[in-house]
């Protein structure tokens, strides 16, 4: 379902970091578990076209988004791809309505409830997000930044979902609430899910298997109740390259 062969070279200064990342996964819901500056959004950025290997292929239920050697390199656009970015990624300039109907054609520009495109209602109602539709993302909570995030995820009707720490940003009490949320989200959709988190109580919840992160390489792979009471501990790797 999920293969990946992703190779590229990175410097900064003096210092150097290697990406070479290769997953074989039959499971529908995977997660890259490490620390920061293991390499996972680089992996994750990779899959989603936003950046372009040296060498490697990626392919998702089936479809090549990039092959080196056969000079395939589908744009963002071309992936059908849902990315839930660190920070949700909303415009501040927009409203609740026109960030969900961003990527619907024809769609963005109307703040009006009654005039959403059916693709953006839906996941509006679903996400309970009727009530802000016309506010700006300064004027709503954590959890409604998070669910208008996700809406315009997937109001694109994606091939794949990827959730970058979809979860750091809330505090205690509504990570534990969206997390239930997330993985009751997971069990509805029929789409392929790449979750990368430095968190093991996320991909415990919403991963079938694990696959850890090293200094830019997978170094083990586990079932979510494998996953290895070490796994808590931080793994320091080369923050200084800013590179998560």
């Amino acid at each position: 379902m999920i293969h990946l062969d992703i190779k590229r070279r990175m410097l900064a200064g003096a210092r150097q970091f290697s990406l070479d990342i290769r997953i074989d996964a039959q499971a529908r819901r995977i997660a890259l578990f490490g620390a920061s500056g293991a390499g996972k959004t680089l992996t994750v950025q990779a899959i989603a076209g936003l950046m372009r290997p040296d060498s490697g292929c990626i392919q998702v239920s089936g479809t090549t988004f990039y092959h080196s050697g056969q000079g395939i390199f589908l744009s963002p656009q071309e992936r059908r791809v849902g990315y839930l970015q660190q920070d949700y990624g909303l415009f501040p300039h927009l409203t609740v309505a026109q960030n969900v109907a961003f990527g619907l054609k024809n769609g963005w520009l109307n703040p009006r409830g009654r005039a959403l495109p059916e693709a953006a209602r839906r996941w509006i109602e679903s996400f309970e997000l009727e009530g802000v539709l016309n506010s700006y993302p300064a004027e709503i909570s954590g959890g409604q930044k998070q669910r208008a995030a996700l809406a315009r995820a997937l109001a694109v009707e994606p091939g794949v979902l990827l959730l970058d720490e979809p979860l750091s940003a809330l505090d205690a009490g509504l990570r534990e609430k969206m997390r239930a949320e997330l993985a009751a989200l997971q069990a509805r959709l029929d789409i392929p899910t790449i979750l990368i988190t430095h968190d093991p109580d996320d991909a415990l919840v919403l991963a079938d298997r694990i696959y850890q992160i090293q200094e830019g390489r997978i170094v083990d792979e586990y079932d979510p109740a494998g996953l290895p009471p070490q796994s808590r501990t931080p793994i320091i790797t080369l923050d200084a390259l800013k590179i998560a």
